[in-house]
């Protein structure tokens, strides 16, 4: 059990983030929710069946309710934050329902953050936000054929993205980003393969792959970012595949 580590979800209703959840609730953390809609999760964690999770019902741009999922009580903050958020796609129209929907929820976490510390609250989380392969600064980390979903097709999505990673390694917060390929559904046996890139200084190793499922970069995250916690990923950016 690790009832003294917590660890505070943003867009775990789903997908990657709610793999990651699973896993981390199954190892004993601590694990606050930020939900819209809280009976996704009550439908797979009905109450009463895991006594380590907390949802709030909230929206990620409402800095009251990120505040809430921010302070693990007792005078702390949460030790790890886990961020997958993202809004849906329109894609006849290659764009995203809210085409700033990462980049405020950055913003608000950091304010909330800032607010809680003013009020007396100290901690300082650990970051990880989830994004997405195709947006590095230091050359190509998909593969060729797919140029056309990733300049065109994605362009909106991804320019959310990179403002929310600027937001986040300039705002001094200690952090690991996680860039998966594309997302596919069902848990495999495969090898996640990880590229690092450090964002001053450029490409540490390549990962250079087509897909990844949600179940397991879901599960990569929580096994390798809260569980081990390697320190060669801090203030990095990952590029995860399989």
């Amino acid at each position: 059990m690790n009832s003294t580590k917590s660890v505070a979800f943003i867009g775990a209703s789903g997908g990657v983030g709610l793999s990651a959840l699973k896993h981390t609730l199954a190892a004993g953390y601590q694990c606050i929710a930020l939900c819209r809609t809280p009976s996704k999760l009550t439908a797979i964690f009905p109450e009463g069946s895991t006594s380590n999770l907390k949802i709030v019902e909230g929206n990620a741009h409402d800095i009251n309710a990120m505040t809430q999922i921010l302070d693990a009580g007792n005078g702390n903050l949460v030790d790890y934050i886990v961020s997958t958020i993202g809004s849906r796609p329109i894609l006849r129209k290659m764009t995203i329902e809210d085409p700033n929907c990462c980049r405020n929820a950055m913003d608000t976490m950091l304010k909330a953050l800032a607010q809680l510390r003013e009020s007396g609250i100290t901690g300082q989380p650990h970051i990880i936000p989830f994004s997405t392969t195709g947006m590095s600064k230091y050359g190509r980390d998909y593969p060729i054929v797919l140029a056309f979903m990733y300049l065109v097709v994605l362009k909106v999505p991804h320019e959310d993205k990179k403002v929310m990673e600027s937001q986040l390694i300039e705002s001094g917060e200690p952090y690991t980003i996680v860039r998966g390929s594309l997302l596919t559904d069902g848990e495999t046996n495969r090898t996640v393969r990880v590229g690092i890139e450090d964002p001053w200084t450029g490409r540490q190793s390549e990962a250079i792959g087509y897909t990844i499922t949600r179940e397991d970069a879901g599960k990569w995250m929580a096994e390798n970012l809260i569980f081990k916690r390697d320190e060669q990923y801090n203030n990095k950016i990952l590029m995860i595949t399989t």
